[in-house]
């Protein structure tokens, strides 16, 4: 009897392999599934070393933003701190941000010692896990290439490569908006309710990162399932209300705690008008951002200079250009295209649905972020970068395709078109930075190179029917586009000195405040400060006390009357960054105590006398108080917030902190300030004793109150 052999199992690449044995786990790991072609998973580990490699190249050189490691520090010594995210560990006033991205460096910092790569391994590893996660999510609907040159976009975005080299909290932001996309995906493929709700729940926790920001993409996540979603459209509306319980639950729960709490109980809110969180949320971190408003009802258009003016041309200006725009008129492109060939799809098209949700990413980040009036860095769009990237990589490996195969031929011809755009576009960029270095001289000819081969090589390729040199353009289409953004990728990786309050990658382009690749923007604080040693009982190397120094770094946000956080008393001609400007002696203690030095020295002093106080000294600002607390790893009250101008000390708490013996100094400046800080200073100046040894340093005991 004669029997038949099963057929061999076809696989992508074309050829044949014998059916292979079922593979470990483990082997799986590191090396293609059996329907991916061989290159896929090394592929994909190269580019996570890539990534690895320029988050975490040369970390001692890494400053972070002291305000935040000043928050992360204090919670390390308090947990009531720690939940509040209160800047000092007495919990005095919180940053101007929910706590998430603290906790996630301060559980760290609390495990293994707080230092420099203790605060940079959470961040370094959500920056590297958001590339491992939009792989995955990309390659699920459009393919391995897809997958990977999305991966690779995002590892070489100049501006997530600098943001992830730093302690502000976006790379958290961003891993936790994939997260949401990731479950809202299988929640459209499967119909079931749980990823829907686990979608919601991700943005909450967000929320509680960065707040209004992480609403953005909820536009596109609430269209894309209500439309592509596979169950019937009762379902889906009871599925959408249910996450949006979900989404309210876990956004609003820390907010709603410690809104309940007595305020006598728990730290001032910082950046708030009326010391709650709900103030913090839809004003200054929130309508504000966007109006240009500092609180709910405020005023507009402050703070927009870091990021240039405002306007659908923000995301290509001097600024901005160089950090997230290099693929920009291709995704738009590959977008529209992409769309199109989909366009007769049925209603639950996974693919579909899939464009629609990094279309809307994309371009909803994009309005908001080019027509934002308020307070606006540049390094916030790094929370576009996913969209871009996937996009980029779904939508142009369509395109090849049907450019390729001759199908839907009136769009296949677009791929050539967007790939010029960018080309053009990415040689213009790089010609503004000409003279920058050899490493742009070098992209702007493998660019401009690359671009020519990839059109002439696309269009030939068509027409002769040669499908490897179409293969080979596409290629060169990939090494021109990303020429440009690897540039300035190594660029952040690799300098020295970066600026931990507005860290960019690239050159200066000398426009607003936006400085490039670790240079200070015009006017920033000098290098060279910082002296100072770890605070006691610290783990590693101090984190925010490297010879680049720290008193002029600090939160992302503007301050309660809308101007800058790196900036808080900067001119309007935003040549600035902290207010706290910086010499080898010590640090400017903004507002009340605006023009006092609060040097090494007199930290030494405040120490050896502080006579069992709870705090060491009570200055104006947070960002003179951050870089105390790091210094001298005692508690410091910061009286005024990020610019001086919250309302956390009003004369009666001075007053009864005095009495108590929980503070014994406060800095005041010769001119005193307005309102509440103009009599706070009077009051002290008239009771106080001065210590003639460092001017605008006042002593106050009990009996000074009388």
């Amino acid at each position: 009897m004669t029997t038949l052999a099963p057929p061999p199992t076809p696989v992508q690449d074309g050829r044949h392999r014998s059916a292979a044995p079922p593979v470990s786990r483990a082997r799986r790991l590191f090396m293609s599934a059996p329907e991916d072609p061989r290159w896929a998973r090394p592929a994909l580990w190269a580019i996570l070393l890539l990534a690895t490699a320029l988050y975490a190249w040369n970390l001692s050189s890494v400053t972070g933003n002291t305000f935040y490691n000043a928050a992360v520090y204090s919670g390390t010594k308090s947990w009531k701190a720690f939940f509040f995210g209160a800047l000092d560990s007495g919990s005095f006033i919180t940053v101007d941000k929910p706590p998430f991205a603290l906790w996630v460096m301060g559980l760290s910092a609390r495990a293994f010692g707080y230092g420099t790569w203790q605060l940079m391994l959470p961040m370094i590893t959500v920056g590297v896990g958001s590339v491992a996660l939009l792989y995955r999510l990309v390659k699920r609907d459009f393919g391995v290439a897809a997958g990977t040159i999305a991966a690779l976009v995002l590892t070489l975005t100049p501006i997530t490569v600098a943001i992830n080299r730093d302690t502000n909290p976006d790379p958290v932001l961003v891993f936790l908006m994939l997260l949401g996309a990731a479950a809202l995906l299988k929640a459209v493929r499967t119909g079931r309710l749980l990823p829907l709700v686990w979608s919601a729940v991700s943005i909450g926790f967000a929320f509680n990162t960065k707040m209004m920001q992480a609403y953005v993409v909820l536009p596109a996540f609430f269209l894309v399932y209500l439309w592509a979603a596979n169950v019937s459209l009762g379902r889906r509306v009871r599925n959408l209300a249910v996450a949006t319980v979900a989404l309210l639950v876990s956004s609003a729960w820390w907010m709603v705690i410690v809104d309940l709490i007595p305020a006598s109980s728990r730290p001032y809110i910082g950046g708030s008008t009326d010391n709650t969180v709900w103030d913090l949320v839809i004003g200054y971190n929130g309508f504000g951002r966007i109006f240009g408003a500092s609180s709910s009802v405020g005023s507009a258009g402050n703070g927009a200079g870091f990021g240039g003016s405002s306007g659908l041309y923000r995301m290509f200006n001097d600024i901005m250009g160089g950090q997230i725009s290099w693929l920009i008129p291709f995704a738009a492109i590959a977008l529209a295209g992409a769309l199109v060939l989909r366009g007769r799809a049925p209603r639950t098209d996974a693919r579909r649905a899939a464009l629609m949700l990094w279309g809307g990413w994309f371009v909803l980040h994009f309005l908001t972020f080019s027509l934002a009036e308020g307070t606006f860095h540049p390094y916030y769009v790094t929370a576009m970068a996913p969209g871009i990237a996937a996009v980029a990589g779904a939508g142009g490996v369509m395109l090849h395709n049907a450019f390729r195969d001759g199908s839907a031929a009136k769009w296949g011809w677009v791929l050539p078109v967007a790939v010029a755009a960018s080309t053009v576009w990415a040689v213009f960029l790089l010609q503004r930075v000409s003279g920058s270095g050899t490493v742009y001289t070098v992209a702007e000819v493998v660019a401009a190179l690359g671009g020519v081969l990839a059109v002439t090589g696309l269009l030939v390729g068509r027409f002769t029917q040669r499908r490897r040199l179409m293969g080979f353009a596409a290629v060169a289409a990939i090494v021109a586009l990303l020429a440009g953004p690897a540039a300035y990728s190594v660029s952040a990786a690799t300098t020295a000195s970066t600026n931990g309050t507005n860290p960019t990658a690239g050159p200066s382009t000398g426009g607003g405040m936006g400085g490039g690749g670790g240079q200070r923007p015009s006017g920033s604080a000098p290098s060279g400060t910082g002296t100072g040693t770890a605070p006691s009982g610290s783990g590693g190397q101090s984190m925010g006390q490297p010879p680049t120094g720290t008193g002029s770094t600090g939160t992302d946000s503007g301050s309660s009357s809308g101007t800058d956080s790196s900036s808080s008393s900067s001119s309007s001609s935003g040549s600035g960054s902290g207010s706290s400007s910086q010499s080898q002696s010590g640090r400017t203690a903004g507002g009340m105590g605006g023009d006092t030095q609060v040097s090494s020295a007199m930290i030494t002093y405040l120490k050896k006398h502080q006579d069992g106080a709870t705090w060491l000294v009570a200055v104006a600002t947070d960002q003179t108080a951050s870089s105390i607390i790091l210094e001298s790893g005692q508690p410091v009250i910061s009286m005024g917030g990020w610019s001086g101008s919250d309302d956390a000390m009003t004369l009666a708490k001075l007053k009864s902190l005095v009495k108590a013996g929980k503070l014994h100094y406060i800095v005041v400046s010769s001119d005193g300030g307005q309102g509440t800080n103009s009599e706070i200073a009077t009051w002290v100046k008239k009771h106080g004793s001065a210590v003639s040894a460092y001017s605008g340093l006042y002593r106050l005991d009990a009996s000074d109150v009388g």
